[in-house]
Order: C-alpha cells, then sequence, then structure tokens
C-alpha cells in the first residue's frame, strides 16, 4: 500500500500511527486473503482425491466382485450334475478364467503396495527382450484371436537418434540367419517376470481397448542417443521424461513400443494416464472394466530399470503407442546375480490364461509329502493333486499334528518333503520350521521344505526362506507349478 499526495506534507505522529495501522490492517487483510485461497485450493485438493479414492473403491469392489458371479453361479450348476460334458467344460474354463482374473486384480493391488511402500526390490540378470516379448505375446493371443485382432511383432534394424528426436527404422522381421545376433543386441539388464509383466500390462490394454477387428503391433529396436534421459513432471502426452542432449554421451537404449488402433486418449487425461487410481472414465457406465493400476505398474517397473516409458496418441478413436526405453546390458553390472539365483523368480512369470492344462503322470511316485494347513479344502485339493502324481501325501492340520506324524514316522519312512501354510492359528509356519531345523536328521530336520502360503510379499518370502523353508510359493498356485517346484526342490 502506498499513499501519495499532490503537495509537501508535514505528518504529526498520529498522522504516522493512522498510516501505520492501516498498513497493518490491510497486511492483515491481504494475508487473510491469501489463507483463504490457500485453504480453499486445499480443499478441493483434498476433495478430488477423496473423490478420485472413493471412485477407486467403487471400481474395486465392482472388479473383485465380478469374477465371483461367474465362479459362484457356476459352482450351484455343477453341483446339480445336469449338465452335459460340453457345458461342464465351458462351465469349468469360466470358473478358472475368472478366478485367474481375481488373482491378476489382488497381484496388482499388492504390486501398488509395494512400490508405495518402497519395498520392491528386484535381482537382475541378463535378458534377452526378444524371448520376453514373444512370451508375454502369447499369453494375450488368445484374448486377441477372440477379437480378430490382429497381432504382430516385428523387430527394428539399428536406429540412430541423433538426440533431437528424430528417429529413422528400417522394420523387418527376425530371421533364423539373424535371430542369434539380434539375441544377443536386445539384451538389457532387468528382471526377467517383472519385464514380462510390463509388456503383458501395455498388450493387454491394448488388446482390451482395441474394437474387433483391430490392430496391435510390437516393435523392437536399439536406439543409440547422444544424450541422456531425466525425470520430468508429465506433460499433456503423458511423457515420463525429457532428453537432455549432451552430444559427448552416447547411450544405447532397447526400445519397445506397442502400438493399437483402438480408443486412443482423451488429451484431457493424458497427463494422468499413469497415476495411480486414476481411469479415464470411472463411471458405472464405462465400457471397458479394470483397476486403472497398470500402467502405474509398468511406469514404476521400467523406472527400476532405469528406463523411461511414454504414451502417445493423437486423440479419442486414433489409437494409442506407448514407448518404453531401457538400457541396454552392459558387461560391467556389479548388481548383478548368477542367472541361477534368479531361477525361481524367472519361473514364477506367469499371468492369466498362460498356464497349460496339466497332465499329471507319476511324476512323484515313491515320494512321501506332509501337507500342513488349517483350512479342510486346500488339505483336500493338494492331498489329491499329490495323489494325482503318485505321490503319499500325509494331511494334517495344524504344526503340533505335523509334528507328531514326524515323531510317528520311522527314520526309513520320514517324509521327503513338507508342504506347510505359514498362517495357523497357535503355531504358525514360521515357527514349525525351526522346530523340525531343531530336530536331528533322524527324526526330520533336514526335511525338503516349501512353505505355501498367501503371505506373498517379498518381505514373507526372505522371512520364509531365513525360517528354513527352502522354497516360498504364494497362494492360489497352479497345480502344474507346484508339482514343477517339487521336483525341483528334490532334485
Amino acid at each position: 500500500m502506498g499513499l501519495s499526495f499532490s503537495t509537501p506534507q508535514s505528518f504529526s505522529e498520529e498522522d504516522r500511527a493512522f498510516m501505520l495501522t492501516l498498513g497493518q490492517q490491510c497486511a492483515q487483510a491481504i494475508a487473510r486473503a491469501q489463507l483463504y485461497a490457500a485453504e480453499q485450493a486445499a480443499r478441493s485438493a483434498a476433495e478430488s482425491a477423496n473423490r478420485v479414492k472413493d471412485e477407486f473403491l467403487a471400481v474395486l469392489s465392482h472388479e473383485l466382485r465380478t469374477p465371483l458371479n461367474p465362479i459362484l453361479g457356476w459352482t450351484q450348476l455343477l453341483k446339480n450334475r445336469k449338465l452335459d460334458a460340453q457345458t461342464i467344460n465351458r462351465a469349468l474354463d469360466t470358473i478358472e478364467r475368472n478366478a485367474k482374473l481375481q488373482t491378476q486384480l489382488i497381484e496388482d493391488l499388492l504390486d501398488v503396495s509395494r512400490i508405495l511402500q518402497g519395498k520392491l526390490k528386484l535381482n537382475f540378470c541378463p535378458v534377452n527382450l526378444i524371448s520376453t516379448i514373444e512370451a508375454a505375446i502369447e499369453t494375450v493371443r488368445l484374448a486377441a484371436e477372440a477379437k480378430s485382432i490382429s497381432l504382430s511383432f516385428q523387430v527394428v534394424d539399428q536406429v540412430v537418434d541423433a538426440g533431437f528426436g528424430q528417429v529413422e527404422a528400417n522394420y523387418s522381421s527376425p530371421t533364423a540367419l539373424n535371430k542369434s545376433l539380434q539375441n544377443f543386441r536386445f539384451q538389457v539388464s532387468g528382471n526377467p517376470a517383472r519385464l514380462q509383466q510390463i509388456v503383458w500390462n501395455l498388450l493387454s490394454n491394448a488388446v482390451k481397448f482395441t474394437p474387433n477387428g483391430g490392430r496391435v503391433e510390437v516393435k523392437l529396436s536399439a536406439v543409440t542417443v547422444r544424450g541422456t534421459w531425466v525425470e520430468d513432471e508429465q506433460s499433456s502426452t503423458g511423457n515420463q521424461g525429457q532428453m537432455i542432449c549432451e552430444p559427448e554421451q552416447t547411450i544405447s537404449y532397447a526400445q519397445i513400443t506397442v502400438s493399437d488402433t483402438g480408443i486412443g486418449i482423451n488429451p484431457e487425461f493424458a497427463p494422468y494416464i499413469f497415476d495411480y487410481f486414476r481411469q479415464a472414465d470411472s463411471a458405472t457406465t464405462r465400457k471397458f472394466g479394470g483397476l486403472g493400476l497398470g500402467l502405474a505398474i509398468v511406469r514404476h517397473l521400467v523406472e527400476l530399470h532405469g528406463g523411461t516409458v511414454q504414451a502417445h496418441s493423437l486423440g479419442e478413436e486414433q489409437g494409442a503407442t506407448f514407448t518404453v526405453m531401457l538400457p541396454l546390458w552392459q558387461e560391467d553390472h556389479p548388481n548383478e546375480v548368477p542367472m541361477s539365483e534368479s531361477k525361481m523368480e524367472r519361473d514364477r512369470t506367469t499371468h492369466p490364461m498362460t498356464e497349460p492344462v496339466p497332465t499329471f503322470a507319476a511324476v512323484l511316485a515313491g515320494i512321501r509329502v506332509l501337507v500342513v494347513d488349517d483350512e479342510p479344502d486346500t488339505r483336500e485339493l493338494l492331498s489329491f493333486l499329490l495323489r494325482q502324481t503318485g505321490a503319499t501325501a500325509i494331511a494334517t492340520a495344524s504344526a503340533q499334528a505335523a509334528l507328531e506324524a514326524l515323531d510317528q514316522s520311522s527314520p526309513e519312512a520320514l517324509p521327503h518333503v513338507l508342504l506347510s501354510d505359514i498362517g495357523m492359528p497357535e503355531v504358525d509356519g514360521y515357527m514349525l520350521i525351526e522346530q523340525i531345523r531343531a530336530r536331528s536328521p533322524e527324526r526330520g530336520g533336514n526335511i525338503s521344505a516349501i512353505a505355501l502360503t498367501a503371505y506373498a510379499a517379498e518381505y514373507d518370502q526372505r522371512r520364509a526362506i531365513a525360517a528354513g523353508f527352502r522354497m516360498h510359493l504364494t497362494k492360489p498356485i497352479e497345480p502344474q507349478r507346484l508339482i514343477e517346484a517339487i521336483v525341483q526342490l528334490l532334485e
């Protein structure tokens, strides 16, 4: 505030006091106005956050309940035993498909929880991206064929980017002659399971949002750039980084692009496309399902691999292209783990609709398995499955019963494998394995042990191994995967 006069003035102490008081009152009024504006902005942001949360919880409830409807419905119909063989097979396929869908929703929620807590840690090793992409494509091929969507994969010849965004490429499909060279060239340092998850998420979205008869294309190229990618605020195109040109620095990247002819991206939603719990349409009338977590998970996994992800679309009904940039593998990676150490995690690279229909032979003939689980349904399922493979199942409902079973077994008839739950009343799986490991070998102290549990966090896996289990498998698990794990454990 300022005061001006057309003629010189002489101010008394009273005048000065008045002007000072007036200035202070104006300052207080301005401060109050600023505080009010800040409070209004904070209130608006909080209301927006609460609205997003409420919308997400509503969507979550819908997405978790939806698969249960066909599961429960077909289960009731199967109990009537009045269905023909073809209908029974269709019912079982529907139950399996929806159970796997619900499992994937839970896995996405767990991934987000780990990410937000900073607890998602990865073991890295050299990974062949061609094999990773081909495996991810196979997981969505049936869904694409069901919608008559053309699904293609092309490996791109060497691309040199001058660092100014100008890229020229010569596209070609991999041939037998140059396949081995391409396999070597397209190696990155990463986690095999998570890299496949990145590609699978992008492909699943592309297939979901592409109409019948559409097209989904995957392209892989090696890009040499002058400059480095750095973290930046999202732009209106959904980019997650920008290029800083440093001509003296050349870095090689693997570039994966997933393009579709689907519904495209609304320009107003583009800046939020990689945010957690955000969807372009969360209304009850929305056409496409899902929790809106896939792209947020993709972004975080890509960043954990030192890369970037971008989204580009000309607008609604114009299709979309997602581009992932990952640093190509260099020989000196101190944080690499040997290939054998990450084998278990590679084996766990599964997604809905990827497991073959199990055909169980007597692969465990003569093997005795001690099953410990307080859930009767789980005990019955595991016992039946093990008997189908020729094994002898000794089913117990508690840790105490398991210890008694070991006590009653002669050294020659001890179980070969312990398959134990973790969360059990009174004595949990951790306490059980610790008590078993304290025994002598003649009393079962050296038994090969697998923790089969719904506690699926990486912390739970580390704790199980530290307690004395040799493997940690999460529920639900494919029967084929469980049998393979037991065979692997016995080798």
